[in-house]
């Protein structure tokens, strides 16, 4: 068995899926990791949530891709809270900043007071996976590290983060090109207020859909 250790991003999926995927934000690679059969640490490993930065040995076979690795310790770091609303309606600064042929990110920045707080931006399904947006959140298929650690026009690492799906995980086709994602800093107050109570994501909650991955 190999072991690697690094700061990693914990992805944890949906709980269909016995596995949590973390993200190394080094190596940049992502790794499938057990979810249980951790005896007395059990506890310690439900605690980890979508978003948590953690300092973790793994271990595991590099060269079996079909067999999972372990997480033989970890400390968490950080965390940035992730929410997800599926769908629903996009925010209208989101629906501005689209334009037809979109091939990268857009973004716009939100204020509160007069000072910049958030940050919103437009991700072009295209290169995703089946074009699926919060499902390329959910495992760590979307690369988005550098955002999670400084708002480009900000300067500032972002605490919350809101991704907005204008369809379901499990659709067929999509209504509009594009998800948002929406990164609030430490600054966020009334706008993240208002963004959680228009859709519906109680702070603490795990908000992850419910859907069949394996069958997308």
């Amino acid at each position: 068995m190999d072991e690697r250790t690094g700061v990693f991003r914990v992805y944890r999926v949906v709980e269909a899926v016995p596995h949590i995927n973390l993200f190394d934000t080094d190596a940049t690679r992502l790794y499938t990791v057990y979810q249980s059969g951790y005896g007395e640490r059990q506890p310690a490993v439900d605690d980890l949530r979508t978003g948590d930065l953690v300092e973790a040995t793994l271990g595991g076979d590099p060269d079996d891709q079909e067999e999972a690795w372990s997480l033989l310790s970890f400390e968490r770091l950080d965390s940035v809270a992730m929410d997800f609303a599926v769908d629903a309606e996009v925010p209208e600064v989101a629906a501005d900043l689209w334009e037809p042929g979109l091939e990268h990110p857009a973004s716009a920045t939100l204020e509160e007071d007069g000072e910049p707080v958030a940050e919103c931006f437009v991700q072009p399904r295209a290169p995703l996976p089946g074009g699926a947006f919060v499902p390329s959140v959910l495992t760590g298929l979307l690369p988005m590290e550098s955002l999670l650690t400084e708002l480009p026009a900000i300067g500032d690492p972002p605490t919350d983060a809101i991704f907005i799906d204008p369809d379901a995980p499990d659709a067929d086709g999509y209504s509009r090109p594009y998800g948002v994602a929406v990164l609030f800093t430490a600054e966020a107050d009334e706008l993240l207020t208002e963004f959680r109570e228009r859709y519906d994501l109680p702070a603490d909650t795990d908000n992850r859909p419910e859907y069949d991955p394996y069958g997308l």
